[in-house]
């Protein structure tokens, strides 16, 4: 069993996770799909979440699912967040 908090990047007046909560929970559909995991707890916040997870015993690849999830999430909704320079040469988005 594993405890999990992750946050934006921006949190200062961040209303994301919630005014995009059906996005998220998309994600959180679609990942558990394809590589299922039980979800013991989860609480959303505006800018950042809780999750307990309990994960499969053959396959304790959390960060995979995470990385699917925000991946998923961040695709999903429109671009407009500031960027680091940083994350531009990665090609990311500035949303984690």
């Amino acid at each position: 069993m594993w405890f999990f908090t992750v946050n934006l990047a921006e949190r200062r007046n961040n209303r994301l996770l919630i005014e995009k909560i059906d996005v998220l929970r998309d994600a959180f559909r679609f990942v558990k799909q394809q590589r299922p995991f039980y979800m013991n707890a989860v609480v959303i916040m505006p800018d950042h979440l809780h999750c307990i997870w309990t994960m499969p015993s053959d396959d304790g690849d959390f960060s995979i699912r995470w990385n699917m999830l925000k991946g998923r999430f961040s695709r999903s909704i429109d671009v407009g967040e500031r960027v680091s320079k940083s994350r531009q040469k990665r090609r990311e988005r500035g949303i984690w």
